[in-house]
């Protein structure tokens, strides 16, 4: 049930909660820093304004 928070199921569709890496596809989530989001899979990283 830990992916479940994840996710949000409303009417037939599902949305996802946190924001997806852009290189690694679905399934891989950005995690959220103070002033950034990173992937801990690629590296990948977003700077927050």
């Amino acid at each position: 049930m830990g992916v479940a928070k994840y996710y949000q199921v409303s009417g037939d569709g599902i949305k996802s909660k946190k924001s997806v890496c852009p290189r690694c596809g679905n399934g891989v989530f950005l995690a959220e820093h103070v002033n950034r989001s990173s992937c801990g899979k690629c590296g990948y990283t977003e700077f927050k304004k």
